[in-house]
């Protein structure tokens, strides 16, 4: 009996972990999570999140850019801990491989015969307080003019100069 009622307890456990639905709080229909409220480890309300994403590669997830999809993940992540958007405070650096991101549709359709994937994902991320800047070196060896980036991205000097001047006010470097 006492081993049927352990089997009962350990299947109803599971089933409620299993049972928790995949679900984007923040940035609809990007970076999905699932949220639990029982775990070790969970985001401090009290805490300023200031985190600067290294977006380097041109590496998709779900068919946008990965290191903004990782960006809408943390964003999702952190609404659903409670974290007020007053105490978010996030900053991407996109250069390398992945600077075309930041072209604008009808620059990334002459390049590529298609849309640009990750504009919708950058406008997002802009409307909830992201900022996003583009490596000016990589966009000059990749021939991309200023008029050529889309309304969502700024244009900083260089992710070499932006990198460590967030870093040296407090951010959090993600890789």
């Amino acid at each position: 009996m006492k081993n049927i009622f352990i089997l009962l307890v350990a299947l109803t456990i599971s089933f409620q972990l299993n049972a928790q639905e995949w679900q984007t709080p923040a940035i609809e229909g990007y970076g999905q999570i699932k949220y639990y409220e029982k775990v070790a480890e969970l985001p401090d309300t009290s805490l300023t999140y200031k985190m600067i994403f290294n977006i380097e590669n041109e590496k998709e997830k779900e068919g946008v850019n990965v290191g903004l999809w990782k960006i809408a993940r943390t964003l999702n992540l952190l609404k659903a801990g409670n974290v007020a958007h007053k105490k978010i405070d996030i900053v991407g650096v996109i250069h390398g491989e992945a600077t075309y991101a930041i072209l604008s549709h009808e620059e990334y359709k002459k390049r590529f015969k298609t849309q640009n994937p990750n504009m919708e994902l950058l406008k997002l991320l802009k409307e909830n307080g992201v900022t996003v800047f583009v490596c000016g070196q990589a966009m000059a060896s990749r021939k991309i003019k200023k008029e050529d980036m889309n309304a969502y991205t700024e244009m900083a000097l260089s992710a070499l100069t932006v990198l460590p001047h967030y870093q040296l006010k407090g951010y959090a470097l993600i890789p």
